[in-house]
């Protein structure tokens, strides 16, 4: 069994980003949301579902999701 993990899906903007959304469930991503206004989409999967998603038409880039800690406000240390 692979390891699901976060991902950042970008669009293109030719297609209703609930249309891709519904094509990449269907294919089995776990959508958790839908960032119309930057056009991106972030969801859970495998890896061998993450490089299938890639092939979908509407489907600009698929990158891993990073958690970032910027840290207390006044912390010299931002990572």
């Amino acid at each position: 069994m692979q390891k699901i993990e976060l991902w950042i899906i970008t669009i293109s903007s030719d297609r209703s980003i609930t249309d891709i959304a519904a094509r990449l469930k269907a294919e089995g991503l776990t959508i958790c949301d839908l960032l119309e206004d930057i056009g991106c989409i972030t969801g859970e999967a495998d890896n061998a579902t993450a490089e299938r998603l890639k092939h979908i038409d509407g489907v600009v880039d698929i990158a891993p999701d990073m958690p970032i800690d910027l840290g207390p406000p006044d912390s010299n240390q931002a990572w």
